[in-house]
C-alpha cells in the first residue's frame, strides 16, 4: 500500500507537462508538436524509495570545544569528550568513532571500565552514562540522574563495579556499575569533617583510593581540605585543612606519599606519616623576590605524580606560570628529577593524561608518553626520549588550522590521482617527530571491500588549500596548497587599501573547481580573483598572467573623454593594470582614486615553483569608480575547451586560459539582447556619485565566531507588482532571493542589497537608489550557494537610507525594473549541447544560470586543431535562448536519451614541464569532444536538468520542451542540488534550508527521499555542504570537524564492516608479585570486599528521590548489531534477563514498601492497643 502511494505521490507532483508548451511550463516560446513525450523516450528507471535511507557515517577533526580525557591502558582506547555531549573514541587508524548524548549537555568526566569494553560519562545534567562499546555503533546500556545533587568528580577503581561519586555539596556516592544504581553506603560531608568545623569544605575535587590499601578513600575538597576516608570503619583516619584551594592529587605507586595542586601555583607533597604539615611545598615557576616572597603564579589545574624503575619520578603538570609573564602560551611542565622542560602549547590546555605501562597503581608506573588535550588540538608527547618530541598525529586534527570556508567532495576519482598528490605533499611534512609507534592503537579495522577512490578539498580562509584523501572513511593529509604565494605581500608602510586588507582575510577562499582527469584547479578568492593552477611533477620558473575585468552593471553617459568608467569591458590581454584615473574633483575620499586597479597585486617577476599545483594565471575583477568589485558567484572550467566562466552580479567574463585571452566580458541584461523576458532598459544617465571612505572587507574567518549569525528567511513579496506583470515574476516577488530584512541579503544567492539614498521623485532619473550608501560595506555580495553569506547587523545605516532600502515595498514599476536589473550570475556549466531548436548537431556551450530563475544558452565555436586552437581566436556570441524556472538557478546537468549521465568533455592530463621526448610528442589528448557529434545518439538530443531554489524541470533538447517539472519546496528553499551517480543511476540530491535532503528520479523527477535530516542552525552547515557520487556527502558540523553522511541504503546496511571494532579481547596483565619481604613488612596492597560493605545487605538502599535509574536502548542495537545465530540469541537472551531483572527489582521494591508500610500499622495498632488495655469503658 505504501508503494501504492509513492507512486500517486510521485503521478501528481511530477506529471509531464503537455509537449505543446504554455507559458506556466518555463519553455521561452512554444514547444513544437513533434517533440518526443516522456513515454517515447522509454527510459527505464532503476531507482525506488528503498535504495535511499539517511545515515552518518563517520566524523573528522578535532571534537569542538572538548572538555574531558580518559584512556584504557590495555585496549589502548582514547575517548574526548564535548561541551555539546559528544563523545570521541580514537583507536588505531581507521578505529574512530563519534557518539553523542540526546540531551546535549556537557561532558564533565570520562571513566573506562579498564578492558572491559565499557566507559561511564558524567555530563553536566548530573546523569551518569553506561556506554557499551562492544559493538561497533557504541550505545548507550543504563543511566543514573541525580536530582538533587550536582555532579563535580568521578573515579572507578580499577577492576572494581563500585563507581565513586562526588558532588557539589561535598557529599561522596557509591554507584553499581553492573546494575547502575546507588549504594545505601554514602559518605557524609559532615561526617567527612570535624565537628568543631564551621565551614563547608567545598565541592568534591578529587577522588581515588590509596595504592596500599583499597579501603582507604583520599577525599580532596576545594577549599584545601583533604581527608583520608576509612572505608570499613566509616571514619576519618586523617584530616589535612590546608590553606589554598585544590585542584587535583595524585599518588605515589607505594601509596605513603601524595602530591596536590593548589590555586596559588604550588605543588605540595604530603607523607602519610606526618599530616600535620606538608613534607614539601615548591613553586615550581614562583621566583623568590627581594623581600623574600614568591612571586605569584597561576593555579596549576592538575598534576600527575609517576615512578619509575630506571630513572626519576616524573611530574607532569599544567599551569603554574608567574603572572607577570603576560602573553605567554599555555604550557605543560615535566619535572623529571631536577630538571624542568616546558612544553608551549598553541591553545589553552583542557585537560592531560599520563600513559603508564601498568593498570595498577600500586606498582612502578612506568610512564612512556603524555596526551595534551588542547581546545582546537590533541598532541601525544614522547617521555621515553630526553628531548620530548611528540607523536605525529595520524588523525586529522588540523582541518581547522585556518577557518574552513568552502568544501568539495569527489568520489570515485582517477586511481593515480592520490598517490601522485601524496608523494608530492609528502616532500613538504614537518620533521621532528617522534620514531615510536603511536602509543593510541587499540581496536581493528580493515578496508572494506567496497572501496574507491574518495577525496575531499578544503578552502581555507588564509588561501590554502589541502586535498585530503577520504578513501574508505578515512581522512589523511595528501598536499597543501597556498594561494597567497601568488600576490605580492602588503608592504609596512601602506596605509592604502593593501595595510586596511592586511587585517583581514584578503585571499580567502571562496569557491574551487577542480577536474580531476585534467588536474586543472581553479580558486576563486574573497578579494574577486580566480586563480588557475596546473599539476607539473617537475618544478619550473614561470611568469604569471594577470587578466584584469572590468565587470561593470551600468551604462553611464560620458562625463568627460578621458573618464575610464566608458571603456568598453574587454581588457589588456597583455595583462598590464591600466593606470588609476585621477580622483574627481568634487570627492576628496582614498576611495575615489580606485578606478581600474585589483585589490591585491599579482607577482609579476620570475618564480621559482616546486612540483605539484603551479599556478599558470590571474583574473581579477577591478575597481570601478571608487568601488570594489563584486565578489564572484559563480565559475565553470572546461579543460577540453580551454576555457574559464565566471560570473557575479554584474555581469559573466569568458577567459581562453590556453591563450590568455578574455573572450566575453558583459553584464547580465546585455547578455538577453532583445530576448529579454522583462523587457528591461538601461539606466538613464545619471551624474557621477560621490564615493564613501567606509572600507571594510570583511574575511571569511568571521563566520566561525559564535556570535549569534543565522540564516534570515522571510518569504513576503517586496515589491508589489501591477497587473500586467508576467506570473513569473509574480512568483519571484515570492522568492528568498528577492527577500532582504533591514536592507541585508537573506539568501544566498540574491544580488546586492543597496541601502543608499534615494534620488529625488521626479527628478531626471526617477525614483532609483545609489549603489552604494554610508552604511553598505563595499563588498555586499551576491553569492551562490556554494559559498554563501552571513547576513551581518550594519550598524552604520542612518535612518533615511533606512527608509529608503528594499525593505521597504514600493508600488512603482520603475523600482521593480531596478530591481531586476541587478541580476547575478549564480552557475555556468559548459556543455556539448543545442542552441537553437534547429540545430540538429551539438556544439560546445556555455549554459548561464541565474538569480532570477532564467538560463541563458551562449554556442561558442572553438578550433579543433592544436596549433590552430593555441592561434585563432574562440568565438562566443549569446544568442538569446531563454529557459524559465521559479527561483536562483543552482545546478544543471545533463542526461542521454537513455537517461545516463553526460560528462563534461575534458582533457587527459599531460605535464607541460616534463623533459621533452622525441618519440612521443606532447598533444592535447581529448576525450568526448567533437564539434560534429560528442555521443552517439547525438543525433537524437539530449536532456538538460536544471534546478533552482524553489523546483527542477527537465528540458528536451533541441527542441527546449519541458518534460518534467517539480516543485520541490514552497516554504523554504534550495541551498545545494547536484546530479549524482548512485546504484549504477542518476538522481537529482537537493539540501534545503529547513534541513529536508531530498532526492528526485531522473528525468522523471519523482520524489524517492524526503527526510528532515538537521535544522539549518549555523550557516557553516549551508556554506560547505555538498553532495557526491555514491550516495554521499559532507558538512562542517562545527569549526574544527567534518561530518560525512549517506544517503544510500546499501551503504548503511554496510556500514557496519566498514567502521572498526573498539573492543579487542586481551587478558588483562597480572599483577606483579611483589615478593616475600615487601609483604611482611606491609609494603603490599591490601585488598577487600567492597560488595561486603557497598551491597544492598549490608548498606541498605540509597533514598529513591536521590537519584533516577533510566535503562537505555543499547541492548536492543546491541542486538540489531549482532550477528545472526549463537551471538544473536545470546544478545536476545541477556537482554530478555536483564528486562526481566529490572522489573523483578520494581516488583521487589513495590514488595518491600508494602511490608513497611504494613509494618508500621501493625506497630501503631500494638501501641493502641497498650494505651488502650487498662482503661474502663467509662474512660474513652
Amino acid at each position: 500500500m505504501k508503494k501504492f502511494r509513492k507512486v500517486l505521490d510521485g503521478l501528481t507532483t511530477s506529471s509531464p507537462v503537455n509537449p505543446g508548451g504554455s507559458p506556466a511550463c518555463g519553455s521561452a516560446a512554444g514547444t513544437p508538436g513533434t517533440a518526443p513525450t516522456p513515454r517515447e523516450l522509454e527510459i527505464q528507471e532503476t531507482l525506488m524509495s528503498e535504495h535511499f535511507q539517511i545515515c552518518k557515517t563517520v566524523r573528522h577533526g578535532v571534537p569542538y570545544q572538548p572538555t574531558a580525557l580518559a584512556f584504557d591502558p590495555v585496549q589502548k582506547i582514547l575517548a574526548i569528550g564535548s561541551r555539546s555531549g559528544g563523545v570521541r573514541l580514537l583507536g588505531r587508524p581507521g578505529v574512530d568513532c563519534h557518539c553523542q548524548h540526546e540531551s546535549g549537555a556537557a561532558v564533565l568526566q570520562l571513566q573506562f571500565l579498564i578492558n572491559e569494553g565499557a566507559l561511564v560519562t558524567a555530563c553536566a545534567d548530573d546523569t551518569l552514562h553506561l556506554w557499551n562499546l562492544r559493538q561497533r555503533r557504541p550505545a548507550i546500556l543504563h543511566s543514573l540522574k541525580f536530582n538533587r545533587e550536582r555532579i563535580t568528580f568521578c573515579h572507578l577503581p580499577f577492576q572494581s563495579k563500585w563507581l565513586y561519586v562526588g558532588t557539589e555539596r561535598g557529599n561522596t556516592h557509591i554507584v553499581n556499575i553492573e546494575s547502575f544504581v546507588l549504594s545505601g553506603y554514602v559518605i557524609m560531608w559532615n561526617k567527612a569533617i570535624e565537628l568543631s568545623t564551621k565551614t563547608h569544605p567545598g565541592p568534591v575535587v578529587h577522588l581515588s583510593d590509596s595504592p596500599k590499601d583499597e579501603g582507604k578513600l583520599l577525599i580532596g575538597f576545594e577549599s584545601g581540605t583533604i581527608v583520608m576516608w576509612d572505608l570499613r570503619a566509616k571514619r576519618a583516619d586523617f584530616r589535612i585543612y590546608y590553606d589554598e584551594a585544590i585542584h587535583s592529587a595524585s599518588w605515589h605507586h607505594e601509596g605513603r606519599q601524595f602530591m596536590c595542586s593548589h590555586s596559588d601555583g604550588s605543588l605540595s607533597l604530603w607523607n602519610l606519616r606526618n599530616t600535620a604539615k606538608p613534607f614539601q611545598v615548591t613553586f615550581p615557576h614562583g621566583k623568590t623576590q627581594r623581600d623574600g616572597r614568591k612571586e605569584s603564579c597561576k593555579p596549576i589545574l592538575k598534576v600527575e605524580y609517576k615512578t619509575s624503575r630506571n630513572s626519576e619520578a616524573f611530574v607532569v603538570f599544567s599551569g603554574g606560570l608567574s603572572y607577570d609573564k603576560a602573553g605567554r602560551r599555555p604550557t605543560l611542565t615535566i619535572m623529571h628529577g631536577k630538571a624542568i622542560t616546558v612544553l608551549e602549547m598553541d591553545y589553552p590546555i583542557v585537560d592531560f593524561l599520563v600513559l603508564c605501562e601498568t593498570p595498577y597503581l600500586n606498582e612502578v608506573q612506568e610512564p612512556y608518553a603524555v596526551v595534551v588535550l588542547l581546545e582546537k588540538d590533541f598532541v601525544v608527547v614522547d617521555l621515553t626520549q630526553s628531548n620530548f618530541p611528540i607523536f605525529e598525529n595520524p588523525y586529522p586534527m588540523d582541518i581547522h588550522e585556518s577557518p574552513v570556508t568552502c568544501t568539495a567532495y569527489f568520489a570515485d576519482c582517477p586511481p593515480d590521482i592520490i598517490p601522485v598528490l601524496y608523494s608530492i605533499g609528502a616532500k613538504h611534512k614537518k620533521t621532528g617527530y617522534s620514531h615510536k609507534e603511536w602509543p593510541v592503537s587499540g581496536g581493528t579495522w580493515t578496508v572494506g571491500s567496497q572501496t574507491y577512490p574518495e577525496i575531499i578539498i578544503t578552502g581555507h580562509a588564509d588561501g590554502s588549500i589541502k586535498f585530503w584523501d577520504a578513501t574508505a572513511i578515512t581522512l589523511q593529509m595528501l598536499y597543501k596548497l597556498k594561494t597567497s604565494k601568488v600576490f605580492e605581500k602588503p608592504k609596512g608602510g601602506d596605509v592604502g587599501r593593501n595595510a586596511e586588507l592586511a587585517e583581514e582575510d584578503p585571499y580567502a577562499v571562496q569557491m574551487i573547481s577542480w577536474c580531476p582527469q585534467s588536474r586543472i584547479f581553479c580558486v576563486v578568492g574573497i578579494s574577486a580573483h580566480v586563480i588557475l593552477y596546473r599539476f607539473s611533477k617537475h618544478d619550473a620558473n614561470t611568469t604569471i598572467t594577470s587578466l584584469e575585468v572590468r565587470l561593470q552593471c551600468e551604462i553611464e553617459d560620458v562625463i568627460s573623454p578621458s573618464d575610464a568608467e566608458n571603456t568598453p569591458c574587454f581588457s589588456d590581454p597583455s595583462g598590464h593594470s591600466p593606470q588609476p584615473q585621477p580622483p574627481s574633483p568634487r570627492s576628496n575620499t582614498p576611495d575615489s582614486m580606485r578606478d581600474s586597479i585589483p585589490c591585491l597585486k599579482v607577482k609579476d617577476r620570475m618564480i621559482r615553483m616546486p612540483p605539484g599545483y603551479q599556478a599558470e594565471l590571474v583574473v581579477q575583477l577591478l575597481w570601478i569608480d571608487g568601488e570594489p568589485p563584486q565578489q564572484i558567484t559563480s565559475l565553470d572550467l572546461n579543460s577540453a575547451y580551454g576555457l574559464l566562466a565566471l560570473g557575479n552580479c554584474n555581469g559573466l567574463a569568458v577567459v581562453d586560459y590556453l591563450q590568455k585571452t578574455i573572450l566575453l566580458c558583459m553584464s547580465t541584461l546585455e547578455l538577453y539582447g532583445s530576448a529579454d523576458p522583462f523587457q528591461r532598459l538601461t539606466r538613464s544617465p545619471r551624474k557621477n556619485r560621490q564615493s564613501t571612505s567606509d572600507f571594510c572587507m570583511r574575511g571569511l574567518s568571521n563566520f566561525h565566531s559564535d556570535s549569534k549569525k543565522r540564516i534570515r528567511t522571510s518569504y513576503q513579496s517586496l515589491t508589489e507588482l501591477s497587473d500586467n506583470q508576467v506570473s513569473l515574476d509574480l512568483e519571484r516577488s515570492k522568492s528568498p532571493t528577492s527577500d532582504h530584512v533591514n536592507g541585508h541579503c537573506t539568501s544566498p544567492t540574491s544580488q546586492p542589497c543597496l541601502t543608499g539614498r534615494a534620488r529625488v521623485p521626479g527628478g531626471p532619473e526617477g525614483p532609483r537608489l545609489a549603489r552604494r550608501g554610508p552604511g553598505r560595506p563595499p563588498f555586499r555580495k551576491a553569492q551562490s550557494a556554494a559559498c554563501m553569506e552571513v547576513s551581518l547587523p550594519v550598524s552604520s545605516l542612518t535612518e533615511e537610507s533606512r527608509e529608503n532600502s528594499f525593505s521597504r515595498s514600493r508600488s512603482s514599476s520603475v523600482s521593480s525594473i531596478d530591481r531586476e536589473t541587478k541580476e547575478a550570475v549564480t552557475t555556468l556549466q559548459f556543455a556539448e549541447s543545442y542552441v537553437r531548436k534547429s540545430d540538429t548537431l551539438p556544439t560546445p556551450c556555455l549554459w548561464v544560470g541565474t538569480s532570477l530563475g532564467l538560463v541563458l544558452i551562449i554556442p561558442m565555436s572553438i578550433p579543433t586543431d592544436e596549433q590552430e586552437r593555441l592561434e585563432d581566436p574562440v568565438t562566443v556570441a549569446p544568442t538569446g535562448t531563454v529557459l524559465m524556472l521559479k527561483g536562483s538557478v543552482l545546478r544543471i546537468g545533463f542526461l542521454d536519451c537513455g537517461g545516463v549521465l553526460i560528462n563534461s568533455p575534458y582533457e587527459v592530463w599531460r605535464d607541460q614541464h616534463a623533459p621533452d621526448d622525441p618519440d612521443r610528442p606532447r598533444k592535447r589528448k581529448l576525450v568526448n569532444f567533437s564539434p560534429s557529434s560528442s555521443q552517439e545518439a547525438s543525433g537524437d538530443g539530449h536532456l538538460a536538468v536544471v534546478c533552482s531554489e524553489r523546483q527542477a524541470k527537465v528540458f528536451f533538447m533541441p527542441s527546449q520542451a519541458c518534460l518534467y517539472v517539480h516543485n520541490i519546496t514552497e516554504s523554504s528553499f534550495v541551498l545545494r542540488a547536484d546530479v549524482v551517480s548512485v546504484y549504477n543511476s542518476v538522481c537529482l540530491a537537493c539540501f534545503c534550508a529547513n534541513g529536508h535532503i531530498m532526492t528526485l528520479s531522473l528525468p522523471s523527477l519523482r520524489p524517492l527521499l524526503d527526510v528532515s535530516y538537521l535544522p539549518l542552525t549555523d550557516m557553516r552547515i549551508a556554506r560547505t555542504f555538498c553532495f557526491t557520487n555514491g550516495g554521499q556527502a559532507l558538512y562542517l558540523c562545527s569549526p574544527t570537524e567534518i561530518q560525512r553522511i549517506t544517503y544510500s541504503q546499501e551503504m548503511c546496511d554496510n556500514l557496519q564492516e566498514m567502521l572498526g571494532e573498539l573492543f579487542t579481547p586481551i587478558e588483562t596483565p597480572e599483577a606483579q608479585n611483589r615478593g616475600f619481604l615487601k609483604g611482611f613488612f606491609g609494603g603490599n596492597a591490601q585488598t577487600f570486599d567492597r560488595e561486603e560493605l557497598f551491597g544492598e545487605a549490608a548498606a541498605g538502599k540509597a533514598s529513591r528521590s536521590l537519584a533516577q535509574h533510566i535503562p537505555g536502548q543499547g541492548g536492543m542495537e546491541g542486538m540489531k548489531a549482532a550477528a545472526g545465530g549463537v551471538v544473536g540469541e545470546l544478545a536476545r537472551a541477556r537482554i530478555a534477563l536483564d528486562e526481566r531483572g529490572q522489573r523483578l527489582g520494581e516488583l521487589e521494591e513495590r514488595t518491600a514498601l508494602m511490608m513497611t508500610s504494613a509494618e508500621t500499622f501493625s506497630k501503631h495498632a500494638h501501641e493502641l492497643m497498650l494505651k488502650c488495655k487498662d482503661k474502663k469503658w467509662y474512660q474513652f
